[in-house]
């Protein structure tokens, strides 16, 4: 017998309340104490959904937090605790939900790939947000699984020609967690990994040539690059760095900017400090590669760039933007309510789909 085969002819469940089983990853806590984009849209999504009425399960690591029910196995992430090993454990917690597949009318994966290979194992129908393609050689697990499980890209930009969709539904904040800022400072700001895809060297060259100091915040995903390109340039000065930053220190940082550089060296599926960024007023000069022509929209909320000169440029010419501008768009285009509406219809969508399928 299959496992999640023990339940009711999906002719005869009532789907007004939805249940969903939410499958985190167990890299970070859900919700995150500082970085963890993944687990902090997951986070978000499940306590809108719950917000709502829709009885949700939250599968993360046993320190994480929510307003449903929490199911896990993990004591803890393995980002944070070396004794957890990452392999081991990412195997006990994608069984945990699949073992218990057979109460939920749904199951939602945001913990990327190894998930779909459980996935006709049981009957419950799954859907997984790709948060992005770590590298070309994890496309055939997607490929694969791609007439079982419903894929959702968090923007345009990031479908793969390969694969199909179900939908695009970008990330949503809830603005209320990210206070407005009308003035800003003289500042610039870098928010992200220090990590050569996110471009911390050229933020500090940019900032250097606009004679602006560079405020900085990230973990350090790459040790070398941040000895050899990040760390001769601190001084406090004109260049600070404030390491992993959450809660209030995040949105004042956040805030107090006189723009984000986000002058990304690969093409970024989405960007949660892009909009994070915009909702507190501050505008963003990026690259215009990936998602950030669906993100920004040039000469109103920041400006898109393709070069260094281009972005020196956009620095002496943010004073044309209006910080107010930039929240007013985060609030139209990238509410956590926005995002938990499309999850819901899909959701149903999908499952009547499946209820007609099957009469």
């Amino acid at each position: 017998m299959r496992a999640g085969s023990l339940q009711p002819d999906r002719e005869s469940r009532k789907v007004d309340r939805l249940r969903i089983a939410m499958l985190a990853p167990i890299s970070w806590r859900t919700p995150p104490r500082h970085y963890g984009p993944w687990e902090l849209v997951t986070s978000l999504l499940t306590e809108a959904l719950v917000a709502r009425g829709v009885d949700v399960t939250l599968f993360a690591t046993r320190d994480s937090q929510t307003a449903g029910t929490l199911a896990g196995v993990c004591p803890a992430p393995y980002s944070e605790n070396p004794a957890i090993d990452a392999k081991v454990w990412e195997m006990l917690h994608v069984a945990h939900v699949f073992e218990r597949a057979g109460e939920f009318d749904l199951i939602h994966n945001q913990a990327d790939f190894v998930p779909l290979a459980f996935s006709r194992l049981v009957e419950t129908p799954v859907v997984t947000t790709i948060h992005g393609f770590s590298s070309d050689r994890i496309l055939p697990a997607f490929k694969t699984y791609e007439d079982r499980v419903h894929y959702v890209a968090i923007s345009d930009a990031d479908r793969h020609p390969d694969l199909r969709y179900a939908a695009t539904i970008h990330h949503g904040i809830r603005l209320e967690d990210f206070p407005f800022d009308p003035d800003g400072s003289e500042d610039l700001l870098f928010f992200g990994r220090i990590h050569p895809d996110k471009g911390a060297a050229e933020a500090i060259t940019t900032a250097r040539r606009a004679g602006r100091r560079l405020v900085m915040a990230g973990i350090v995903q790459d040790q070398d690059y941040h000895s050899e390109h990040v760390l001769p340039a601190i001084n406090h000065r004109s260049v600070a760095y404030l390491g992993p930053i959450g809660g209030a220190a995040r949105t004042k940082a956040l805030g107090s900017a006189r723009a984000l550089l986000h002058l990304v060296n690969f093409d970024e599926p989405f960007g949660l400090s892009v909009v994070e960024s915009l909702a507190c007023g501050t505008p963003v000069i990026a690259t215009r590669r990936g998602s950030m022509p669906e993100l920004i929209e040039h000469g109103v909320t920041g400006f898109l760039v393709d070069n260094l000169d281009e972005a020196v440029d956009a620095i002496g010419r943010i004073g044309q933007i209006d910080r107010a501008a930039c929240r007013a768009s985060v609030a139209a285009r990238f509410s956590v309510d926005q995002m938990a509406d499309r999850y819901e219809e899909l959701y149903r969508s999908l499952l009547a789909s499946l209820s007609s399928a099957c009469r």
